[in-house]
């Protein structure tokens, strides 16, 4: 009975240090290499691609030319500072090969001053000033640019300035007075017969002459629909470059072209 319990406890220590050490060995596998390939990790998704032009800024320099066509006539005849004048772009301007202020672009600003001809001196002229660029998707800007070269189909001039001054007329004044002069000393000599008539008939001729002279206007400074311009970009200008990404470059849309006056062109007497 002695021998059956002692047989007995050492069967149960022997089992137990079996199972003790199966269980270490199952662990120490368990650390070891693993042949199952590791289960799929799900990959982390892409950052959203930033958008076009987000925050960058386009610098267009001060100095830059923009070719434009004049969209309202404008004539000291009837133009006050303060009037509205509108202008579009005939021509792109790029930066970094990139087109910024595409064709049919619209410009914006105002007379800044207008005198009418004089009566005896003094010809007629205004300055304008531009302060507003719209692009053909509506995108706004500020800007301040003034006219350096202009042609109306005239005799208009434009100085360092930008101011634009219409063509003098005292070649014709000289000879709207000779002209009376001549025709009063014909009709006095045919009426009297004699060189005193003629005398007198020149002195009312040339009266006559003057008073016209006086009482006539030179020619009107203007600007019709249709003239072209060169404006210059008097400051930088700045643009948003999420503001300016063109699927449509724009188009310009055709103006009637300024009519071809003659030089002999006067105002009326008022």
């Amino acid at each position: 009975m002695k021998y059956t319990c002692k047989a007995a406890t050492k069967l149960s220590l022997a089992l137990a240090v079996g199972l003790a050490f199966a269980i270490s060995l199952s662990a120490q596998q368990q650390e070891g290499p693993q042949t199952d390939a590791p289960p799929p990790v799900a990959p982390k998704p892409a950052p959203a691609p930033a958008q076009a032009g987000s925050g960058e800024k386009v610098i267009v320099p001060a100095g830059t030319r923009v070719g434009v066509v004049v969209q309202n006539g404008i004539s000291t005849r009837s133009a006050k500072p303060g009037d509205s004048v509108y202008l579009q772009t005939s021509f792109p301007i790029t930066v970094g090969n990139r087109i910024v202020i595409p064709v049919g672009s619209y410009l914006r600003g105002e007379l800044i001053e207008s005198k009418r001809p004089g009566r005896i001196k003094g010809r007629g002229e205004f300055r304008m000033r531009l302060n507003t660029l719209i692009f053909p998707t509506g995108y706004t800007v500020d800007m301040n640019a003034a006219p350096r070269r202009a042609d109306s189909g005239g005799r208009e001039t434009m100085d360092e300035e930008g101011k634009i001054t219409g063509p003098g007329d005292k070649a014709k004044d000289a000879g709207t007075i000779a002209t009376t002069t001549a025709e009063g000393a014909g009709i006095g000599a045919i009426a009297t017969r004699t060189p005193k008539g003629a005398g007198i008939g020149a002195g009312i001729g040339a009266a006559v002459g003057l008073a016209a002279v006086l009482l006539t206007r030179g020619p009107e400074a203007e600007m019709p629909r249709g003239s072209t311009m060169d404006v210059v970009f008097e400051r930088q200008l700045v643009l948003d470059g999420s503001q300016i990404q063109f699927t449509n470059l724009g188009q310009f849309n055709s103006v009637v072209q300024p009519p071809v006056r003659r030089p002999d062109d006067r105002d009326r007497p008022y």
